[in-house]
């Protein structure tokens, strides 16, 4: 998820609870749709994406998120990006499409042309993850695209097959103010079929000991109401029925009583075993080996 507003942060014996103002769904194949970068007035209405607890895991609290990334540069986009080359080069790069979606309320089927297009010459494609971690400041020249690239590139995209998995990739890679911020990962654990890794497989017991030891943030997909998400809660989240406690619950636990009936300093953040995995994986993808990679 991904936030601009300055987001809402409460505190109860239930736990750790952030609002922002907006939480529209994803779902459109088209670009525009999907981020809706051609008429957005608000940063909030592209940003605040509402995410399927049946699908989607996050193995870290919250509290583990803000201890780890409070020592980061707010610099950093976390993208995952390669230079777009082989089969998706003429399966994604040279068709031209026309997507219903942009005139229809309903998603539908792709409609391909006949004409195929050239590669361009002014730049050079990326491809990607569609999960990214933004910052403002890239989110902001991407809406208001002052070189005018951004919109260029929005309207390359609305003609592209998969758009959201190259617009992005694109733009920061031929910018010179931002490509040295793009971080090659999307901080998610994703299994992939075989061949050809189109489509993620949903994540099972078989799969938790994978997970942990990538050291991501999220993973994906899942199935709903599969026994691994009831693991991922207790054992990496420690919860079973609430969210997890934080270091501001000093209640005892003895008799099953819930610590967070009493509270204690609410500033407070205590990290976990899940803080030092995700440390360690940021340690890796900052590295000047990892850096050294960024927009080949």
């Amino acid at each position: 998820m991904l936030h601009t507003e300055t987001p809402t942060i409460s505190i109860s014996s239930h736990g750790i609870s952030i609002s922002t103002g907006n939480n529209s769904s994803v779902g459109s194949n088209s670009l525009l749709k999907k981020y809706d970068l051609a008429s957005t007035s608000s940063l909030s209405d592209i940003l605040s994406f509402g995410i399927n607890p049946d699908s989607y895991r996050s193995f870290h609290a919250v509290y583990n998120l803000l201890y780890v990334f409070s020592n980061l540069s707010r610099n950093l986009n976390f993208i995952e990006h390669t230079h777009i080359a082989g089969w998706k080069l003429n399966q994604r790069a040279r068709p031209i499409i026309i997507d219903p979606a942009l005139y229809l309320s309903k998603k539908s089927d792709l409609a391909l042309t006949t004409q195929r297009r050239t590669l361009p010459t002014s730049f050079k494609l990326f491809t990607g993850s569609a999960w990214v971690v933004l910052t403002r400041s890239f989110v902001e020249y991407c809406i208001w695209g002052w070189d005018n690239f951004p919109r260029t590139m929005l309207m390359y995209y609305t003609n592209f097959v998969s758009s959201p998995e190259g617009y992005f990739h694109t733009v920061i890679c031929n910018t010179e103010e931002f490509r040295h911020t793009a971080i090659s990962h999307d901080l998610h654990y994703i299994a992939w079929d075989t061949p050809p890794k189109q489509h993620p497989i949903s994540l099972t017991m078989k799969d938790f000991d994978k997970m942990v030891k990538s050291k991501a943030l999220f993973a994906r997909k899942f199935a709903k109401d599969d026994p691994v998400l009831d693991k991922i809660d207790k054992e990496l989240l420690g919860r079973t029925h609430r969210f997890s406690p934080g270091a501001w619950c000093v209640g005892t636990s003895e008799g099953g009583a819930d610590p967070c009936s009493v509270r204690g300093n609410g500033t407070m953040f205590r990290p976990g075993p899940g803080a030092d995995r995700l440390s360690e994986l940021l340690h890796v993808l900052l590295s000047k080996e990892s850096l050294s990679k960024q927009c080949l």
